[in-house]
């Protein structure tokens, strides 16, 4: 069916139903007839795992409330939500896996903080494809106020919230003065055009059984009509079971066009256009299965990289935004913060831990409970007591020992 004819018909049977065709709806037929697109943009399987694997990063990350002094604070109401259930509908791990899906795909991501007498009851995330940044533009560009505008496609609703009622977390790279972020597919639209076309190439050349487009030779002239329907009866035979044999009438020949995807590099080719998109992302190509240049012994190595290439900045958005959204003025002048447990990411093989262990004990860095308990080992009697090598001294009381005598007789 042509698409003007798609359109045609959504019209007629909106009316019917005594519906508004809508805009989104019209986008959504010109954006599923493109031929070259190959499937939305997650289909893409870099553009996918790249999206996974920063998602899945900071969704499994325990978020703690810390004091001053680093001591963790249980008895928070928000604490409640992000150790249990954020809402109703959702897990602490579901819930930030989501937020940073939207953040990169979309370019932000949103979340309505519901409260009641002062205390958080919820945290729900909003489908960024369903806000809108509204801005006074008649004050001063030091004193401009902006609303965030939701739709709800359930009801028809509309709601307006405040800046302080909404958690937004955006990428990078910002526009309209940093109200709102963009997306690494927006930016990279070329790219990834070309990567899902590739794609969309070899998935076709499967369905052929991975044979080259062919030229049907014939002596005489036929019609456009008998053409077309010689060369749907030799498709249909083609794949029928999966045959490797066709029939063709007397006088008629087939030959295939030779194609070797060797020589036009195309493996070198998407292996590079994979690598480009994820280093959009800041992904490492061991994230993507790659250990062409990678072995197990620098697989520590590696996670450290991760982190502080990549992970550590997208941390820090959300540790900065719940502070700023999350904790009065009063719990942030006293020293209260958020803070991801970033240990889940860095965690060694159990003997590297073992012996960053001992060093943190031997050093009185932690007590034997502390290091029982990254080990989710129960503490044991007497374990909370720092303990250090006994030769040793403090920095202003070397030499006192010998500061009283002389060549082994009193001064």
């Amino acid at each position: 069916m042509k698409l003007l004819d798609k359109i045609k018909k959504k019209i007629r049977n909106s009316s019917d139903s005594a519906d508004v065709i809508s805009l989104s709806t019209i986008n959504e037929l010109f954006f599923n007839n493109q031929a070259n697109t190959g499937g939305p943009d997650i289909s893409e399987i870099t553009y996918f795992t790249c999206l996974k694997t920063l998602a899945e990063s900071i969704g499994k990350m325990p978020l703690y409330l810390m004091d001053e002094n680093k001591n963790r604070i249980m008895d928070h109401d928000v604490m409640q939500l992000f150790n249990v259930q954020p809402n109703q509908y959702m897990t602490p791990i579901q819930f930030f896996t989501y937020l940073e899906y939207c953040r990169n795909h979309y370019g932000n991501a949103y979340a309505y903080i519901a409260m009641n007498g002062g205390k958080f009851i919820g945290i729900y995330p909003l489908d960024p494809r369903r806000i809108e940044i509204w801005v006074n533009n008649t004050e001063e560009f030091t004193r401009r106020s902006f609303y965030y505008r939701y739709m709800d496609e359930r009801n028809g609703n509309s709601y307006w919230f405040l800046p302080d009622e909404i958690i937004h977390v955006k990428s990078w790279i910002t526009g309209d003065s940093g109200l709102s972020g963009k997306s690494v597919r927006e930016i990279l639209a070329t790219n990834m055009a070309g990567s899902k076309a590739s794609q969309k190439f070899l998935n076709d050349l499967y369905q052929k059984g991975l044979t080259a487009n062919a030229v049907v030779k014939y002596v005489g002239d036929l019609s456009k009509e008998k053409q077309s329907l010689l060369l749907s009866r030799i498709e249909e035979q083609a794949r029928e079971n999966g045959r490797r044999i066709i029939t063709l009438p007397i006088g008629f020949d087939i030959q295939t066009l030779d194609l070797k995807l060797t020589d036009s590099q195309f493996y070198e080719l998407k292996k590079y256009n994979a690598l480009q998109i994820a280093a959009a992302f800041g992904i490492k190509p061991n994230n993507l299965n790659d250990y062409s240049k990678s072995s197990y012994a620098n697989s520590s190595a590696q996670n450290l990289s991760f982190y502080v290439d990549t992970l550590l900045y997208n941390i820090t958005l959300y540790e900065q935004e719940l502070n700023r959204k999350l904790l009065t003025r009063k719990e942030q002048k006293s020293g209260l913060e958020f803070k991801f447990n970033v240990k889940v990411i860095l965690r060694g093989d159990p003997t590297q831990q073992a012996d960053v262990l001992q060093k943190l004990v031997s050093t009185s860095i932690y007590s034997p409970n502390d290091a029982r308990r990254q080990l989710d080992i129960p503490p044991t009697k007497g374990g909370d007591v720092h303990i250090v090598n006994g030769s040793y001294v403090a920095l202003q009381d070397i030499g006192i020992a010998y500061r009283g005598n002389k060549g082994g007789e009193n001064s």
